[in-house]
């Protein structure tokens, strides 16, 4: 089984765009708002290693939302984002590991999506290491919560565009259980589509890509690279999230100049510097010499933070104390609202796009998750009722890009700070490297998390 994923975003000042492809539960919006969510193009292709005949199987979105959850049951969603918020710091660490001073930017949420729709077909061993791995085992009702998250995220009338999407490609020659597809359609909002993996894998591959590209608005071009699904293909997961918001508060788009970005102690380069002066949420870490901006998108449901070590104080970007102490306890303790004071900042935030492509096999790998990718040992026979699934690869893919108007994007305390007491004013320069994520308010949960090495 493979899944990939991809993402595009793009900040335009006031507004944000972004788009995910990845295999991972999507929710429908029924928002009159423009949204195309895709996460980090995401096929799962499920290998039948018995030598069975593959089915074809398509998966689309639905044509309707997924069913709502009822008025009467009122679910808390703190459980779900506090498991959310650990998986994206967890993932964000097994990401540093690889690249600790290159850029990274993905969607924590439309991985978990997806492989909470995965979650659905697994038994035994293999439900235990994706349900540690991704700290479901701590949220009561998991899918139920993701539906509800759905809902509320793809809801009408935001004033941001936020579309998470989900779809299923199934060999028309395998047998998959009516209960795995109830499931998925009722949770997730994920219908299957019949494919010929066996004869014309090729061509599936070209629908899907296609159907990733329609739902990030041309921002991920092609998901699943050549060989990525064959003929022992069984299944391919889809999961995109597209993300278009202005901000709250636009950059003068006049007084964007050329500034030197310091990548290093050693190495700068040229880049188009915004800014702006407008009061903002503030808040400054003495612990860490870091300091905490929020740039709301319009509507205020969606905020951009960024954590702004004071300067490059190691051999690398700057951010390896932050880094070493990041946890989700402290990333939601620093974060918090009552840690930040409204107050007057001038803003110099460089204009960057993003687009960074992830195996995420090694990464979930390293946070326990290995019979998944075991064709001896995975067990997915919640999907099938056999043994003779596995899942091959997890492709994760995601776009960003910032600008004046907003972003674009495709593809998302244990010990307390203290903060220091704030200035009538401050300044906020990011010519260095930071970290940032897009975070949904009302339910707390992480939609994107990134560090900005070299815009």
């Amino acid at each position: 089984m493979l899944i990939p994923w991809g993402g595009h975003c793009s900040w335009r000042g006031d507004h944000t765009h972004l788009s995910l492809y990845g295999s991972t539960q999507t929710p429908r919006t029924s928002s009159g708002v423009r949204a195309n969510a895709l996460p980090t193009p995401a096929a799962l292709p499920f290998r039948n290693y018995k030598g069975l005949w593959p089915r074809r199987f398509f998966l689309h979105l639905a044509p309707h939302p997924p069913e709502p959850v009822q008025c009467g049951a009122v679910f808390t969603m703190e459980q779900l984002s506090t498991a959310n918020t650990q998986f994206a710091v967890d993932m964000f660490h097994a990401m540093n590991e690889d690249s600790p001073t290159g850029n990274i930017f993905f969607s924590p949420l439309s991985i978990s999506s997806a492989l909470a729709m995965i979650f659905l077909g697994t038994q035994g061993a293999t439900a235990v290491q994706v349900s540690k791995a991704l700290h479901f085992d701590t949220v009561e009702e998991i899918h139920s919560r993701f539906q509800s998250l759905n809902a509320d995220i793809n809801k009408c009338g935001a004033s941001y565009i936020l579309k998470l999407a989900n779809r299923l490609y199934g060999d028309k020659n395998y047998n998959f259980l009516p209960e795995f597809l109830a499931s998925t359609q009722k949770m997730y909002g994920a219908e299957l589509a019949s494919v010929d993996f066996q004869q014309a894998s090729e061509e599936a591959r070209k629908v899907i890509n296609e159907w990733v590209k329609g739902q990030t608005e041309g921002k991920i071009l092609e998901l699943l690279a050549p060989g990525v699904v064959d003929s022992m293909t069984k299944l391919v997961l889809v999961n995109a999230i597209y993300f278009k918001g202005n901000w709250e508060e636009e950059f003068i788009k006049e007084a964007t100049d050329n500034k030197p970005f310091r990548l290093n102690k050693k190495e700068t380069k040229m880049v188009k510097m915004m800014y702006q002066k407008k009061r903002f949420p503030y808040g400054y870490i003495e612990d860490l010499k870091c300091r905490v901006l929020e740039l709301p998108y319009r509507g205020k449901e969606l905020s951009m933070i960024i954590l702004l070590p004071d300067d490059i104080e190691d051999e690398s970007t700057g951010l390896k104390k932050i880094e070493e102490q990041l946890t989700s306890e402290k990333l939601r303790g620093w974060t918090k609202a009552e840690n930040l004071d409204r107050i007057e900042v001038k803003v110099y935030l460089p204009r960057f796009k993003l687009e960074e492509s992830y195996d995420l096999n090694s990464h979930l790998s390293r946070l326990g998750v290995k019979d998944l990718f075991s064709s001896s040992k995975a067990d997915l026979s919640g999907m099938s009722g056999a043994r003779d699934l596995f899942i091959s690869k997890i492709v994760h893919k995601s776009f960003v890009e910032v600008n004046e108007e907003g972003t674009e994007a495709a593809a998302a305390t244990a010990g307390v700070a203290t903060f220091a007491m704030l200035m009538p004013e401050e300044e906020f320069v990011a010519d260095h490297p930071f970290i940032f994520f897009i975070k949904h308010n009302p339910s707390a949960n992480i939609l994107f998390l990134g560090r900005l090495s070299s815009p």
